[in-house]
């Protein structure tokens, strides 16, 4: 398919045709929450722990007397029914990761891009480059395109425009290579470079 190519301005700047094994899928929700859900699993620490009966430095001294004293025959203050206590089968560290089929996480960045194409939320740039970093061009620029929720993917990200950017609410830049599922249908809209969408058409076919 063929799709116009525009300069940071709003400018044109010619057309490119994209492949339709990436970007001509119909989107499915079962293979992107999958993969929404395997991104979100992974990234979680897993370090969240709680002290159980063995771990607890309490004294080893006995509660009360055998018989006689009106309440249950305890021996240990550490027991989890007792203030301070340990917890009984608390949260140990662990990952919380799954696994997911490598064609599967590619299937769902195929899907991912194709349901930007298909809700008109895909805009395609010359080159995202700025010799003079100034947040407020920038801003000037995204308002001509009617950019105020985006995800801005180039091969190598430029150092001025990641510098002007990095202040803009909502935006977020990436390299081609750390383009991922959950971080372009977290956003409103998707901005690829020309040299973006070659390399993302090589790493997908």
């Amino acid at each position: 398919m063929k799709i116009d190519v525009v300069k940071l301005d709003a400018g044109k700047a010619g057309s490119i045709d994209l492949d339709d094994a990436v970007f001509g899928l119909t989107p499915r929700a079962d293979i992107l929450h999958r993969m929404v859900t395997y991104q979100l699993a992974k990234r979680q620490q897993g370090t969240h722990h709680a002290q159980e009966r063995n771990e607890v430095k309490t004294t080893g001294k006995r509660v009360g007397r055998q018989k006689g004293g009106g309440t249950a025959r305890h021996g240990d203050r550490g027991a989890n029914i007792f203030r301070g206590g340990g917890k009984a089968h608390g949260p140990r560290p662990r990952s919380h990761a799954t696994k997911l089929p490598k064609k599967v996480r590619a299937l769902a960045l195929r899907h991912a891009l194709s349901s930007k194409i298909a809700s008109s939320e895909l805009i395609i740039v010359d080159e995202a480059k700025m010799d003079n970093p100034k947040t407020k061009t920038l801003l000037e620029n995204f308002g001509k395109l009617g950019l105020k929720n985006a995800l801005i993917v180039d091969t190598t990200v430029d150092e001025g425009f990641a510098l002007a950017a990095r202040n803009i609410p909502n935006v977020d830049v990436l390299p081609a290579i750390g383009a991922n599922v959950y971080d372009i249908l977290r956003r409103e809209k998707l901005v690829l470079t020309k040299a973006a969408v070659e390399s993302l058409e090589a790493r997908l076919k």
